[in-house]
């Protein structure tokens, strides 16, 4: 059965873009669902596919997985012959580590510089926290790129599932013209040259739904 994958809006759904862009990538076959965010609807439409209440969802056949992470892993033990993990140990070791860092932390630069796809560039005056995850970030990057980067752009080198989890913050310093360091940018262009990056801003851009608050920042 083909998998079948539950998204939130493109244009705001960072979560949704890291399996989305990762399947994507790798060339995995999925059909696509999108539930717009803030319907009257909404709620109940994400609770026929996700018991979490929370998108993105996919589902194989009769098993389900939620949350980002928990869909990379999984495509990784059912695709095993794509190299979504680096193959080697350590550097699989440091992207499943930068990876959960990822997943649990930055809370002042998601609430700061919310995702918004459609977003024009224009910058935003940072809080002494949101800097801090700036910070933190570039040195994640500029980590990964010294140790394991040196056969490609992304930050093992080949693109992973490191990227894709990092993806919607290369979204959010791009369009709050967040200042980083020349590697940094190097390293974004790279993430917003990918097909893949450029087919899920298309889709954004086509999307009739518009949240007010989000638009407005």
């Amino acid at each position: 059965m083909a998998l079948t994958l539950v998204v939130a809006n493109k244009a705001y759904s960072s979560w949704s873009l890291r399996p989305w862009i990762l399947m994507t990538h790798f060339g995995v076959p999925f059909e696509e669902i999108v539930i717009p965010l803030e319907q009257p609807d909404t709620k109940a439409a994400i609770a026929r596919h996700s018991p979490a209440g929370k998108c993105p969802v996919l589902h194989d056949g009769e098993v389900s997985a939620w949350e980002s992470l928990a869909i990379i892993d999984y495509l990784a033990e059912l695709f095993p012959e794509k190299p979504i993990w680096p193959t080697h140990k350590a550097a699989r070791a440091h992207a499943r580590s930068i990876a959960a860092e990822m997943h649990a932390g930055f809370a002042p630069l998601r609430v700061h510089c919310p995702t918004n796809f459609r977003r024009a560039v224009r910058a935003r005056a940072l809080t002494p926290e949101v800097a801090a995850d700036v910070a933190r970030i570039e040195a994640i990057w500029s980590g990964a790129r010294q140790k394991f980067g040196a056969g490609g752009p992304f930050l093992f080198g080949a693109f992973t599932a490191a990227d894709a989890m990092y993806a919607p913050v290369v979204n959010r310093f791009h369009i709050y013209d967040v200042p980083v360091k020349h590697g940094s940018r190097a390293y974004m262009d790279a993430v917003m040259a990918l097909p893949a990056w450029k087919a899920w801003i298309d889709g954004a851009a086509a999307e009739p739904w518009r949240i007010a608050r989000y638009e407005a920042i």
